[in-house]
């Protein structure tokens, strides 16, 4: 996982190359090719485990979405926090998260369709903080060291960037809040969307509506929902 073999944005690249000669990074490349080796199957496949950075520059970044890890069912993961490319159905989480979207914006959601790419093309960097699972094992590599990585991709988009949206679901994702800057960007916190905490107040939250109305006093485009 070196300059030389990661497919990585040059926007990010030119900020984080470093990162991927720190010795947390090359032993979880070593993690990574020994479960290769063994067989054991993890996810998102490795061309897409910098999805999320692919799909979004650095520099066009307007909104933060911060997931945990990757779905660890077959072909659900793609490097893109909460999505999952068709014709996967969506799961429990990202249901929820388009009935608020209904709620809070009235734009009506294909229920079907749980891929994001059309956020992530807009500026919505859909981030997990461990960027790879094993199969049927949640939160299996939280360990490995992804979130060392993570951690300094957050502190980097706080600190080279403004105006920026950082969108935090749930008591994990919160954690983070320690990273960003929040007297040049904007916050926004609500309970995490799955079914086990939906109702204490992250229906209604109205993330979306708040986010556009942040980026519209800021004069910065619009996310087309």
């Amino acid at each position: 996982m070196d300059k030389s073999t990661i497919q990585l944005h040059p926007s990010w690249l030119k900020h984080l190359k470093e990162e991927f000669q720190k010795d947390y990074m090359l032993n979880l490349k070593k993690k990574l090719l020994e479960l290769k080796n063994k067989k054991i199957i993890f996810y998102p496949q490795g061309d897409k485990i910098f999805n999320a950075f692919n799909l979004t520059p650095l520099n066009n970044v307007k909104v933060v979405i911060l997931g945990q890890d990757p779905y660890h069912g077959p072909n659900q993961a793609h490097g893109l926090c909460f999505s999952v490319p068709q014709p996967v159905k969506p799961p429990p989480s990202l249901v929820n998260i388009f009935k608020e979207l209904e709620s809070d914006t009235g734009k009506k959601r294909n229920y079907h369709d749980g891929n994001l790419e059309h956020w992530a093309r807009q500026g919505v960097f859909l981030l997990n903080t461990t960027l790879t699972v094993e199969k049927s094992k949640p939160l299996s590599h939280r360990d490995y060291g992804w979130s060392e990585f993570t951690d300094r991709v957050i502190s980097l988009i706080s600190d080279k960037l403004d105006n920026i949206v950082f969108i935090l679901w749930g008591s994990f994702a919160q954690s983070k809040k320690q990273l960003i800057d929040s007297n040049k960007h904007l916050i926004l916190t609500a309970p995490h969307p799955s079914p086990l905490s939906v109702h204490r107040g992250f229906f209604g939250s109205k993330p979306f509506s708040k986010t556009n109305n942040f980026l519209h006093s800021k004069q910065i485009d619009m996310v087309n929902w």
